[in-house]
């Protein structure tokens, strides 16, 4: 069974997380679809969650009392990881596929515009960059199957990312493992 302040930290970081990249997905609608193949914005946001998983684990083990086993720590971040993954990716598939199904088509274009600017600047050769943008052209990441096949990848990374926090954040004390 898992614990009460592990279930609750996690459910409730998990909605926020999932309520704040969905506000910042609509905000990037909202102000101009080109932020969305900006660096910056990925770094920020990604500082973000780091953030965010930081200030739930160490929350928790303070509300622990200190005692926090790996497996705990682990438990916690993963409840709010796959919480807010799936908050945003329903966004998403609400917004690019029922609300503006449209915006999906003006992202694919800004992303491949993007991605030959990028593979010029590192000098790729003209047939791998006509190879690239075939199959950009042959996808549509926006699709309700792979946002879901995205948030599969999200959970998987997250979940590396949550062994990395929770080695940091587990009780030092071998006894409490």
């Amino acid at each position: 069974m898992v614990n009460e302040i592990i279930k609750r930290n996690g459910i409730t970081f998990g909605i926020a997380t999932g309520i704040f990249s969905s506000l910042i997905t609509a905000t990037i609608y909202a102000i101009d679809l080109n932020l969305f193949t900006s660096w910056w914005v990925g770094v920020l946001i990604m500082t973000t969650y780091l953030v965010i998983g930081i200030v739930l684990l160490s929350k928790t083990k303070k509300e622990l009392n200190g005692i926090f086993p790996f497996k705990e720590a682990f438990t916690t971040y993963f409840i709010a990881a796959v919480i807010g993954i799936l908050i945003s990716t329903s966004f998403n598939i609400i917004l690019f596929n029922f609300i503006d199904p449209a915006a999906k088509d003006t992202l694919k274009e800004l992303t491949i515009k993007y991605t030959i600017s990028m593979m010029q600047k590192f000098g790729t050769p003209a047939s791998a960059i006509n190879e690239a943008i075939a199959k950009l052209k042959e996808n549509d990441p926006y699709s309700i199957v792979e946002l879901l096949k995205g948030s599969v990848f999200s959970i998987v990374f997250s979940s590396i990312f949550g062994l990395i926090m929770a080695a940091f954040f587990k009780s030092k004390s071998s006894s409490q493992e």
